[in-house]
């Protein structure tokens, strides 16, 4: 059976889909808590500087996967 499988190219599928299926909105979300979860504000209202950096390099990092991943497919990769 292992001859009508590739086993390297499924495992390759298989960790590129947990990546990006799972790990870019899981991103996406832990940047939403940190700028607007429970506790985000202080007393006055204020989002504090770490917070709003975490979120910041969360979208971040999830846009340029994106952006990434579009330059990839048009530059016709495969």
């Amino acid at each position: 059976m292992s001859q009508y499988i590739e086993w390297d190219a499924l495992g390759n599928i298989v960790l590129w889909g947990l990546i990006v299926g799972a790990g870019l909105p899981t991103l996406f979300a832990l940047g939403v808590r940190a700028v607007e979860g429970p506790g985000a504000r202080d007393e006055e209202g204020h989002i504090p500087t770490f917070r709003k950096i975490l979120g910041g390099l969360c979208f971040g990092i999830a846009a340029l996967a994106v952006v990434g991943a579009i330059a990839y497919i048009a530059a016709g990769g495969h």
